[in-house]
């Protein structure tokens, strides 16, 4: 199969170096200082059990080339992060091959698969959530972390075929299973992803602390409750996903508060070990932008939209990207859970605009 893998960081690595592997051909679109050496290196990937992986996709720089290439590609896998796709949809509009490759999007939160389907029109769009952690340890060499995770697909319209892609993962070494529901997949994977997360990077420390703390562990909570809140405004139920089993941790938020809180801080110990969570990393990096939009802030905006109280998730979201833009000193919540609680407080009963709202 002729597969383009649209973005070179640890997920698109990751896929360009196993899919290439099994023969595939494959092509990596990334940045021309990253292309230059990998050229001359390679690419690795180093499993959990301590094997490694080697590849050489062919690599490029412009999109507009790799596209013209006959014969055109089979599939195209977005493996760029939630808030650089719009970004990176534009050249895909510009230079729109006919007929269109099938897209499978691989990006954590909530939307993208809309805003694909609404940039690109009438083409085949395939839900990815990756549940295997990843850590890009230099440009040319991916880690896995653990090795009891894997892929899930969904289809984003009724009739579509996603078994072929399903065995295609498969094959390649990635353990993968289909879903029907790729709304349920995608929010179920966000409240995952949402634990210990915005908590965590606004007040500088380490989710296991968050849980551990009386006030921030409350918060965590009322975060995740009104999150469940929103799901079933939609009818939306949460599905497991591949070594991620969500609907335990719905089981263990109906747990009487001092059970849950002792089972979901070692929960959350052991899922994150000794790693900051990726909202806390891109804040960390001095990006402007932060994925907490697609999670926190899609709950709020759907929350918003149903009429379904959302203040700690709308809060979280809006003071996480305003410390982005620099618009708020990190030094206000630098390890000072009751500023964070009594600014959480301020946004209930609040009918505020987000300047964020997708």
């Amino acid at each position: 199969m002729k597969i383009l893998v649209y973005g070179a960081g640890a997920v698109g690595s990751y896929f360009g170096v196993l899919l290439a592997h099994k023969g595939h051909d494959v092509t990596l679109l990334t940045r021309p200082d990253t292309a230059a050496l990998l050229e001359e290196t390679g690419l690795r990937v180093t499993q959990a059990d301590g094997s490694a992986i080697r590849a050489n996709p062919v690599l490029a720089t412009g999109l507009r080339r790799v596209l013209e290439q006959d014969p055109p590609f089979n599939v195209i896998l977005l493996a760029m992060k939630a808030y650089d796709v719009e970004v990176a949809l534009n050249p895909l509009v510009a230079f729109a091959p006919r007929p269109f490759p099938t897209v499978i999007t691989l990006q954590n939160g909530i939307g993208v698969e809309e805003m694909v389907q609404e940039a690109l029109g009438d083409v085949t769009i395939i839900a990815g959530s990756l549940t295997t952690p990843l850590s890009r340890e230099t440009p040319d060499h991916v880690v896995v972390e653990h090795s009891d995770r894997g892929l899930a697909l969904a289809p984003t319209r009724r009739k579509q075929h996603i078994k072929p892609y399903v065995q295609l993962f498969n094959d390649a070494g990635i353990p993968t299973s289909a879903i029907g529901d790729f709304r349920a997949m995608k929010w179920s994977k966000a409240l995952l992803n949402m634990i210990g997360n915005a908590t965590s990077a606004i007040i500088n420390r380490h989710p296991r602390i968050i849980y551990e703390a009386a006030p921030t562990y409350r918060l965590e909570r009322e975060m995740l409750e009104e999150a469940l809140r929103v799901m079933d405004g939609l009818g939306l139920k949460v599905v497991d996903l591949p070594g991620a089993p969500a609907r335990k941790l719905v089981t263990g938020l109906r747990l009487p508060a001092f059970l849950a809180k002792g089972a979901l801080t070692r929960a959350v110990g052991e899922a994150r070990g000794n790693k900051m969570p990726s909202f806390h990393i891109d804040l960390t990096a001095g990006k402007s932008k932060n994925e907490v939009v697609y999670h926190n802030g899609a709950v709020a905006i759907e929350g918003r939209r149903l009429g379904i109280p959302v203040p700690v998730n709308t809060a979280l979201a809006d003071i996480l990207l305003k410390m982005a833009r620099r618009e708020i000193s990190w030094e206000r919540y630098d390890g000072n859970p009751a500023q964070l609680v009594q600014d959480v407080e301020a946004y209930a009963g609040q009918e505020m605009a987000l300047d964020w709202e997708r």
